[in-house]
């Protein structure tokens, strides 16, 4: 498939629109493009990431990028004996990403560690995963990894740390036949006092030390017992899958996997809040995703809305929704934030009379995620952690300076701050981050 791209047809050929129209000419024929090809006039700069790439002295900015701090049950101790006594949730990338990899490194050197298994979606050209993951291999351990061979963009890049892992011994797996791998999992058995535990993490981002500096994510550490039993059977499912047959994934007891079965879940939750608001009772539901464009998921947040269910929605990109409408009861309140990092972090909190049910997960609201591909959805057992993603997603819903409202117009006007203070989720998150750091 890469080599096919060679000899692929132009899809756009993107100049810039102050060329010299003979060079444009020239341009045009040698590369047998005409007319009718999709020929775009642009800027100098046709992919304002590669600014991410430069050192932040080339820039005269008037305030310099926050740096990630330690999470605070992480600071003077080891990872892997921190999880093992508490759930830790990691708000990326206003907490540092090292955790991750020192999760695997200390698993790499640790006696009593046999087996690690990981899912790899997107990683860093140079990536300590993968060091750790091969030291860990050189040291005797059992390591598994789901590398996804289809990540859009960084295919060759995967195909090359493929060949690497198993030069060194690891079993590398490398997706299922028309279903990709997104889900963002580790699992590490270890033997403590003659026992076999389970610990590891689940996260909504990518296991990517570059982009975890810039992208808005949540990483679940956890030993819970429910959530690691289920990190057994998706690995297990992985490794024995047949075909498109998801029967093993239904097992799960904590977890929401897809495919499919996510979709069945979301619609017994928001069905379970419609009955709420018909009853006259306290309900809502507030979801945090990348992408809104499912029809069917669409016509459950529709069919809440009549009925009465407060719906929030924080959509950063796609959106396909028509979140004003005359029969809603109450208003839905749809808005976008885009700033200085990348909002990619899933978050879905249901009322649940009361008993919130919080959960993070790596699936979009879109039928490629919710049906054709492997994802996870996690809850959040943890009462703390719960109160911490419940004032995160408060603050980005009070965001007055970078969020923009999603209406009928698609026009993306900016929430106006009115007479009340400018609030910038982004700024506000990090100093309420910071603010939980033990005084010294």
């Amino acid at each position: 498939g890469l080599k096919n791209r060679r000899k692929g047809k132009p899809v756009r050929f993107v100049y810039d629109k102050e060329m010299d129209p003979g060079l444009l000419e020239y341009l045009t024929r040698r590369l047998n493009l005409t007319k009718r090809d999709n020929l775009i006039p642009g800027g100098r700069i046709h992919n304002f990431r590669h600014f991410m790439d430069f050192p932040e002295q080339v820039f005269k900015v008037k305030r310099p990028r926050q740096k990630p701090f330690d999470h605070p049950l992480l600071a003077d101790s080891r990872v892997s004996d921190a999880v093992l006594e508490k759930d830790i949730m990691l708000h990326l990338p206003y907490h540092s990403f090292t955790p991750l990899i020192d999760i695997i490194r200390e698993a790499a050197i640790d006696p009593d560690v046999s087996t690690i298994k990981i899912t790899c979606y997107r990683l860093a050209s140079l990536s300590k995963v993968i060091n750790a993951l091969i030291n860990a291999v050189r040291n005797g351990k059992e390591v598994l990894v789901m590398l996804e061979l289809r990540a859009r963009f960084d295919e060759e890049a995967n195909l090359e740390w493929k060949s690497r892992l198993e030069e060194e011994g690891a079993k590398v797996l490398v997706g299922i036949p028309n279903m990709k791998v997104h889900a963002k999992l580790c699992m590490i058995r270890k033997k403590v006092k003659d026992k076999n535990v389970l610990y590891g993490f689940v996260s909504t981002g990518n296991l990517n030390e570059k982009t975890a500096r810039v992208y808005g994510d949540h990483c679940l550490l956890t030993s819970n017992p429910r959530i690691m039993t289920d990190l057994s059977r998706i690995f297990n499912y992985l490794e024995h899958h047949r075909g498109g047959d998801v029967h093993a994934l239904k097992n799960c007891q904590a977890i929401i996997p897809s495919p499919s079965i996510v979709r069945n879940e979301m619609y017994k939750l928001i069905d379970e809040e419609i009955r709420m608001a018909k009853k006259r009772k306290l309900c809502g539901i507030t979801l945090k995703m990348n992408s809104l464009s499912d029809e069917g998921m669409i016509d459950k947040l529709y069919e809440a809305a009549k009925a009465g269910v407060p719906v929030r929605l924080i959509v950063r990109g796609i959106f396909c929704m028509l979140s004003e409408n005359k029969k809603f009861k109450i208003p839905v309140k749809a808005i976008s934030i885009v700033d200085e990092y990348l909002e990619h972090a899933r978050v879905w909190v249901f009322h649940n009379k009361g008993k919130e049910k919080v959960y993070i997960s790596s699936a979009d609201w879109m039928v490629r995620n919710l049906d054709h591909r492997v994802e996870v959805t996690c809850p959040v057992p943890d009462a703390a952690i719960r109160k911490s993603l419940d004032t995160i997603y408060h603050i980005q819903l009070s965001d007055n300076v970078k969020a923009r409202i999603l209406n009928n117009k698609q026009d993306n006007q900016y929430v106006k701050a009115g007479k009340s203070s400018r609030i910038r989720s982004q700024l506000e998150i990090y100093n309420y981050l910071f603010s939980l750091l033990p005084k010294r």
